[in-house]
């Protein structure tokens, strides 16, 4: 099993870019690359080729599961871990989430103190 090094994150909202590179870099220990919305990351993923890929559920223009559309259409992200954050966590939704093919979903707000520790348990339990 390989360790968890490079997380990007896509999320439109600055406020909680910033809280998410200060949780996963400084409280983690990651290597993270930042994203402000879709086609951001769509054209920089490959530049910084992370082994897990969080992705905010809603962001303007594409949401989450159109960018998680177009992710598995390349072959170098196909098998990327996805790790939606929403704030919209009825279980019928994140059942549809799961669906789409996302590893795990991180309900907003979440604990900066804690959420490295439930990434690496995500990636973990992914057995990778």
């Amino acid at each position: 099993m390989s360790e968890l090094e490079k997380i990007a994150c896509v999320e439109d909202d600055p406020d909680i870019r910033a809280i998410l590179e200060m949780s996963l870099s400084d409280v983690g220990g990651f290597t993270v690359s930042l994203f402000e919305n879709g086609p951001a990351a769509l054209s920089g993923l490959g530049d910084v080729n992370p082994q897990l890929i969080m992705l905010d559920m809603m962001m303007p223009g594409m949401n989450g599961l159109e960018v998680l559309a177009e992710l598995r259409t390349r072959p170098a992200f196909m098998r990327t871990p996805i790790v939606f954050m929403t704030a919209k966590a009825q279980s019928h939704e994140l059942g549809a989430y799961i669906s789409a093919g996302a590893q795990s979903v991180i309900v907003k707000p979440f604990d900066p103190l804690t959420l490295p520790d439930q990434i690496r348990e995500i990636w973990d339990g992914l057995g990778l």
